[in-house]
């Protein structure tokens, strides 16, 4: 069996999406299923669409998600350059070995020439514009139609000029694709695509399948978009007597109502990121936010990219790296597009965060609480993370989640507490306070059981005790167990913050 060899081959043109993630790390999953290699190689041939630093920021994000290349622009490898705009004379030899054997052919039309016609065309024929194909190619100007004498004309006044592939429309393409099965085409449908433009650089076409063939690339893993231009592969694989390799076209990344592609104008008006990385735009100091600078765990983000689109046949929805790669398969990529749901991305999050152990969590929080408050000790911010760790979505959020607990509360839910307060309870809350000063605060289960004992001699309801307390305490209705609470804030603290009720009740 052919050793598995799969690529990423993405454009410089800005960061990385989150659709251009999902690609990676399916070719990547597949390679290291099998035993193979993953290679990046960068597509940079569209000199006026490369952004500065893009690159960098694509190395960084494949880097951070764990998708490490084993051949590429960083590690090198058998086939360098992996950077297309190094190989410009390679792609040049190809091209003229299509010229010779008659696959393609040298088109002199100027881009006026082109719009004109097309414009012409639509207009003679209701607004359907003409493909410059087998049956057009006759009246434009190339070296189909030109005598020898006209083309040496041309060359020498230096008259620019694209190479063109000469697809015969009774050579119909088929291919099996590993997502959408048996696929076929019609050739007679087809464009003459340009492959060498008239700057020399190759387009994507031909530059990708000249590539693909040396690298010994054995499947092309790539986004749906490219299912309409595999035809013009396939038959230039053809042309050049190569063994095509196996195609598979993953689904699209699609709104979160699922109409249309995701786009960075989406996650802008929605409120969230669509690429892996921040970047900044060197030329117009725009930022982009990644998911990274968003606060997400590596290992959440990539499983959830893994679950947009593929799924193991069963229920579970949880994978590290190495599960992904033992369970992953193409067959079990999806053919329609996957819905965006960030919700999803924090509940996966989240997942992660709560499966961190309390040390590692301490470890993330530590230097910005004490920074904060000097006086807080290690001891306290573990017992602080173990009250707040379940109930946070990233760990960022476990400085500003209990902020009560070691400064002053900013703001009271005063609504709420005049709601459920009762003044026969006001004698409770003398007695609680006297409880809390004998008390040696051992355990939130022995305050807990000497509360209710209270709240029973007063002949008071748990209802409209413990939310009184709770926003005294703490300023909210939300949080971790009010007798957990009491024990870290301290008996004096608690004490303290308890007087205020009538001041609160007043206000």
């Amino acid at each position: 069996m052919t050793r598995v060899r799969t690529r990423f081959a993405p454009s410089p043109t800005g960061p990385l999406h989150i659709g251009g993630v999902r690609t990676a790390l399916y070719s990547y999953l597949f390679a290291k299923k099998h035993g193979g290699d993953f290679l990046l190689r960068i597509e940079d041939t569209d000199t006026a669409r490369t952004v500065k630093g893009s690159e960098d920021v694509i190395n960084e994000s494949l880097n951070w998600c764990g998708i490490i290349p084993d051949e590429g622009i960083t590690q090198g490898g058998p086939h360098a350059p992996y950077r297309q705009s190094e190989r410009k004379s390679i792609y040049l030899q190809y091209a003229e070995q299509l010229l010779n054997n008659g696959k393609a052919y040298l088109a002199f039309d100027s881009e006026e020439d082109i719009k004109a016609w097309r414009e012409k065309s639509a207009a003679d024929n209701k607004g359907i514009s003409a493909a410059y194909n087998y049956s057009t190619r006759s009246q434009m100007k190339n070296s189909l139609t030109l005598s020898e004498k006209d083309i040496a004309r041309l060359k020498e006044d230096k008259t620019p000029y694209v190479i063109r592939l000469k697809v015969d429309p009774s050579d119909h393409v088929s291919f099996h694709d590993m997502i959408r099965d048996d696929v076929r085409f019609d050739s007679s449908q087809l464009d003459d695509r340009v492959l060498l433009k008239s700057d020399g650089m190759p387009t994507y076409h031909l530059a990708n399948v000249v590539d693909d063939h040396l690298m010994e690339i054995s499947h092309v893993i790539r986004g749906e978009e490219w299912l309409a231009s595999t035809p013009h592969h396939i038959l230039l694989y053809k042309a050049f007597d190569w063994k095509a390799p196996v195609f598979a076209h993953l689904p699209l990344f699609l709104k979160p109502d699922g109409k249309g592609k995701l786009s960075k104008r989406d996650g802008d008006r929605l409120g969230f990121p669509v690429f892996c990385t921040q970047f900044k735009n060197p030329d117009t100091g725009e930022i982009t936010e990644g998911f990274r600078e968003k606060g997400f765990e590596r290992d959440a983000f990539v499983n959830f990219i893994a679950m947009l689109g593929w799924n193991d046949g069963t229920e579970r929805e949880l994978f590290d790296m190495k599960a992904l790669i033992d369970h992953f398969s193409l067959e079990r990529v999806h053919k329609a597009g996957a819905k965006f749901n960030f919700e999803k991305a924090v509940w996966f999050n989240q997942q992660y965060v709560r499966h961190l152990s309390n040390e590692e969590l301490v470890h993330a929080c530590y230097d910005e609480l004490t920074k904060l408050h000097s006086n807080l000790d290690k001891h306290f911010i573990s017992k602080y993370v173990e009250l707040f760790r379940d109930r946070i979505d990233f760990k960022y959020e476990l400085v500003k989640v209990g902020s009560y607990l070691y400064s002053d509360i900013e703001q009271y839910d005063l609504d709420t507490l005049k709601k459920k307060w009762k003044p026969e309870a006001e004698n409770f809350m003398l007695n609680f306070n006297e409880l809390l000063a004998s008390n040696s605060l051992v355990s939130a289960n022995e305050i807990e059981i000497e509360t209710k004992k209270l709240i029973e001699q007063h002949q008071l309801g748990m209802g409209n005790i413990l939310p009184v307390l709770r926003i005294l305490l703490t300023g909210t209705m939300k949080g971790p167990s009010i007798f957990e609470t009491i024990l870290l804030l301290g008996k004096d603290k608690s004490m303290e913050r308890i007087k205020k009720l009538n001041y609160l009740l007043n206000s």
